[in-house]
């Protein structure tokens, strides 16, 4: 009898065993599904943006920056005025870590001149869009609200184009008087074979005056120069992942006209914006344009910079 018990209490105990292994191994492969699970979530997710903080932005500009931009600050006599005039004024945001800037205004006696930087940290809430792909997205609007003009053809396209042109034109001209007569009129000493007298014309002495006379002056080309095809508002490259310049210039009035440069650039999931406005103290003078986009550029590439530090 004792040995009966003995038997059937060990039969007991193996039971318990196996269905204590079989127990663990199904909670092994349950936690192995519930880790593939996060693990294929994960890998859907998104990545956050190279940027987590933003600099100081009244900090971010330095001193000799600022006298450039904003000559009338050396005029400054009082010393605490000129100190505070660099310290220049933070604008007012409610989360620093997403948003801040900072503005700038100095008087001379030639201009009025305003400096305004604003730096925003893009951060997307969803998953399946980077913080990268919401900023380009913010910039894309940014950019479009600008309404930049198409851009102009460059030199090189147009020449080219006059060069097909004349082209063009030319072998036209030689099936129509490439023949001669027998009495060989077509290849004279005046290279006049087309019928046409070899006498100048005004555009080919140079004075684009019709009554050819050296004295008068040529009238202005009705083409724009390519300085100014240079500074209309354009998509700038070499600049961040993304930019563009906007040039306007105000309507003039009874006041001189006052001129704004913006320029803004996106790197990474940081979108940041300067815009640089002068006007003059004096009715009828205009600002420099070339002169204001080069201060704005240089200080843009200068944030870059102070970005990537």
């Amino acid at each position: 009898m004792q040995r009966k018990a003995c038997v059937t209490g060990a039969t007991a105990l193996l039971a318990v065993l196996l269905a204590g292994c079989t127990g663990g191994s199904d909670d092994a492969g349950t936690a192995d599904e519930a880790k593939n699970g996060e693990a294929g979530t994960a890998s859907v997710a998104a990545q956050p943006g190279k940027y987590r903080t933003l600099p100081e932005a009244c900090g971010a500009v330095s001193q000799s920056t600022l006298d450039s931009l904003l000559p009338g600050i050396k005029q400054i006599t009082d010393t605490e005025q000129r100190a505070k005039a660099y310290e220049g004024e933070a604008t007012l945001t409610y989360d620093t870590d997403r948003r801040v800037g900072c503005r700038w205004k100095v008087a001379s006696t030639d201009a009025t001149d305003h400096l305004s930087i604003d730096l925003e940290r893009v951060v997307s809430y969803d998953n399946a869009v980077s913080d990268d792909n919401q900023a380009h997205t913010v910039f894309a609007t940014k950019q479009d609200a600008a309404d930049l003009p198409e851009p102009a053809p460059t030199t090189t396209e147009s020449a080219n184009e006059q060069t097909e042109s004349g082209s063009s034109g030319s072998s036209g001209s030689s099936d129509e008087t490439g023949g001669t007569d027998d009495s060989g009129k077509g290849g004279d000493a005046t290279g006049s074979g087309d019928g046409t007298s070899a006498t100048p014309t005004p555009s080919a002495t140079g004075t684009g005056d019709p009554s050819g006379d050296p004295g008068a002056s040529s009238s202005p080309s009705s083409s724009p120069s390519a300085s100014a095809t240079d500074l209309q508002p354009r998509v700038l490259d070499g600049l961040g992942d993304e930019a563009f310049l906007d040039d306007q210039l105000g309507s003039a009035g009874s006041t001189a006209q006052q001129r704004t440069v913006t320029v803004a650039f996106r790197t990474s999931n940081v979108i940041v914006t300067i815009e640089y406005e002068e006007q003059p103290a004096t009715i009828g003078v205009t600002p420099d344009s070339e002169q204001m986009q080069d201060r704005a550029r240089k200080l843009a590439a200068q944030l870059v910079g102070t970005l990537s530090e």
